[in-house]
């Protein structure tokens, strides 16, 4: 294997076309590609060797003595590490949660240099905290984005530059090769994007809108889209995606999934004019492009409030959807929308993926939309021609007085449901009795019923989860086999609309139960008490597995296998691996070899799985819990995988600052 394997012509067999991949480079971009399949043809790690894996390096970023631990129990630790071209520097580069930039040798993890963006670390602000020291926002960086200015010299600054977007709403480029900024981009090498946020419509608080992905490249434009804070007022921050000229940083354009003008033809989806007024369904998850045809996959989120919808009524469309845009002019080329009047929190997280498939003995260049509903759609990327018919079915109604649902839901035919869709009085569980009567107990009197099953006054338990299905850790994709492994999470949530007339009421009455404070929506009638359905021990109130990973035929559309991902042993005071698997975030790769790594559990372990029967081959534990996607690259004849590790605050709160790399012991 040569020192640096070229994929292009490799790609170009497969049917890749256009995802952009660098001719020199194995993971150029975060997913490995522009099309987020999460894939490496890369294969000298494979289902015989696999179990011979050891730590070639590791490197420490240092954040957890940088911050207070404070700050430290906030971050989320989920970089997907990319991979330069020797004419960048041939750097591995990573974000820490707080934005520093650091290129590292990929052959031994050794520190070249790191861009310190110093960007303001705080919380939501408000009038009585304008620090937002009491409500500290999670710090969070996935990736940075490397693109080559092809109309530069070869030896000037800034021909190759590495673009990230920050939790303080700066974009800023620096050089791949030194970390100085570039200082033609924006001023002296930064767009502050935090102004027009502010002043968008709604205007967002500072700290209540955050970037945490990296930026997405699309010919001569770069995207951010944006987390915003839910389940805090009707009128949440926009969550409007925004464009910059890849070169200068000059806006290009902005689309906003509420649309705001009556001339929209989805503006009607919103009467009442509650378009004027509602805010979120930003794209939080990573966008997907096709540059060859010009085009940006959007996956849109909810609209706020999450739980309730009564101030925007209608089906909210543009939210909740995949939209496909034009990279050039940020028009909107075609849309579908997974949920209708989303009451459930079930955004779509997942990046879009491309892939090249047949139908009916044609080419079908697809784009794949998993959701949290562990549903997967599957549509042509230049029509939104579904590959697969999607029905729509009657769901449960009966919401709390005020709201609006949409009577239909839309069902792919296939591929199945990747979990299950509901809940019945026969379904509690507990690891003993005891914990299945406490479970009972606790949730007594909720509302039961299949996915859909809306919100109310005496609490809904949610199935799937809020959190999922699919969550931000998207699918993986082998292109020449056509087989789709998604990593899916099997609980279920438990959410409750109170009247404000009777918070305190309830409040007083919860004792045991509550789950808890419950929190006004403001500027709504209710207030929101939610949490994950589980017993007063902490334990799932629904029969394991928890999490799977779950590979389907994609032209089929059928399940191949399904694999428990995680054990009990890390979490329970058992001298037993119990098999349940475990609260799950973070997304699968797979590689050339035939194989699935994925970290992802609350076991603190790294696991390989067979791609073709779900086998798990290897597993290493970590420092502390991984909930990052790994990725993988050859260099001088050794493959690695390398994989972010430091705990999540929401299912693992131990921080850490690892960064792994595994290899094949070196031949002597």
């Amino acid at each position: 294997m040569n020192r640096w394997h070229d994929l292009a012509a490799l790609a170009l067999s497969i049917g890749l076309g256009t995802a952009a991949v660098a001719a020199d480079g194995q993971w150029p971009v975060y997913a490995g590609d522009a099309g987020g399949r999460q894939y490496s043809a890369l294969d000298q790690i494979n289902a015989d060797n696999v179990g011979r894996l050891t730590i070639a390096w590791q490197y420490r970023t240092g954040e957890l003595e940088r911050h207070p631990d404070a700050h430290n129990a906030t971050a989320k630790v989920q970089v997907n590490p990319i991979l330069l071209p020797p004419a960048a520097g041939g750097h591995l580069v990573i974000c820490t949660p707080f934005n520093r930039i650091i290129a590292l040798d990929p052959t031994d993890g050794s520190e070249r240099w790191v861009h310190d963006p110093a960007v303001r670390v705080g919380g939501y602000a408000t009038a009585d905290d304008p620090e937002g020291l009491a409500a500290p926002a999670f710090a969070n960086c996935r990736g940075v984005t490397y693109w080559q200015d092809k109309k530069r010299a070869a030896d000037a600054a800034c021909r190759h530059r590495i673009l990230t977007a920050t939790n303080d709403l700066r974009l800023i480029a620096v050089d791949a090769k030194t970390g100085k900024r570039c200082a033609d981009f924006g001023r002296d090498g930064i767009v502050d994007v935090e102004p027009d946020v502010l002043n968008a419509n709604p205007p967002a608080a500072i700290g209540e809108v955050r970037f945490s992905n990296p930026p997405v490249v699309l010919n001569d434009i770069v995207m951010i889209g944006s987390g915003v804070r839910d389940n805090h007022r009707y009128n949440a921050p926009s969550g409007a995606v925004r464009a910059f000229d890849v070169r200068t940083g000059a806006p290009r354009w902005t689309f906003d999934p509420v649309p705001r003008d009556p001339a929209d033809p989805m503006y009607a989806e919103w009467p009442d004019d509650s378009a004027a007024h509602t805010g979120g369904a930003n794209v939080w998850g990573m966008i997907s492009v096709d540059a060859t045809r010009d085009l940006a996959f959007l996956p849109t989120s909810g609209p706020s409030p999450d739980f309730y919808g009564g101030t925007r009524p209608g089906d909210n469309r543009y939210a909740d959807s995949i939209v496909a845009l034009r990279g050039a002019t940020g028009r909107v080329v075609w849309h579908f929308q997974t949920v209708h009047h989303d009451v459930w929190d079930y955004d779509n997280a997942a990046q879009p993926t491309l892939v090249e498939l047949e139908k009916d003995g044609e080419p079908f260049p697809a784009v794949i939309q998993a959701t949290k509903t562990g549903m997967v759609y599957i549509f042509h990327r230049e029509t939104g021609e579904p590959y697969f018919p999607i029905e729509e079915r009657p769901v449960p109604q009966d919401g709390v007085p005020g709201e609006h649902l949409s009577p239909t839901q839309p069902f792919p035919t296939k591929p199945p449901p990747l979990v299950p869709h509901g809940i019945g009085p026969d379904d509690f569980w507990g690891i003993t009795i005891i914990d299945e009567r406490m479970c009972r107990k606790k949730y007594a009197g909720a509302r039961l019923g299949p996915i859909f099953t809306p919100p109310s006054r005496e609490g809904t338990v949610i199935v799937p989860a809020t959190a999922g299905g699919m969550n931000w850790g998207g699918v993986a994709v082998d292109p020449q086999q056509k087989i789709l492994v998604a990593k899916a999470l099997r609980l279920a949530h438990f959410a409750q609309l109170i009247p404000l007339e009777k918070l305190d009421a309830v409040i007083a009455s919860s004792g045991e139960n509550m789950m808890g404070t419950p929190a006004p929506l403001l500027g709504t009638p209710y207030a929101l008490k939610q949490g994950p359905f589980v017993s007063p021990m902490f334990t799932p109130c629904i029969a394991p597995p928890w999490s799977a990973l779950v590979a389907v035929d994609i032209e089929a559309g059928e399940i191949l296998w399904q694999s428990t991902l995680g054990t009990l042993d890390a979490l329970v005071p058992l001298p037993l691996p119990l098999r349940w698997g475990t609260a799950s975030f973070g997304g699968p790769i797979v590689t050339g070899g035939g194989l699935v790594f994925i970290g992802a559990t609350q076991d603190d372990r790294f696991r390989a799985f067979d791609l073709h029967n779900g086998e798990e081959l290897w597993s290493f534990k970590l420092p502390t819990g991984s909930f990052a996607t790994p990725m993988t690259y050859a260099l001088d004849g050794r493959q690695y995988v390398v994989v972010a590790s430091g705990g999540h605050p929401f299912v693992y709160p131990y921080p850490g600052d690892y960064l792994t790399a595994f290899a094949l012991p070196k031949s002597r």
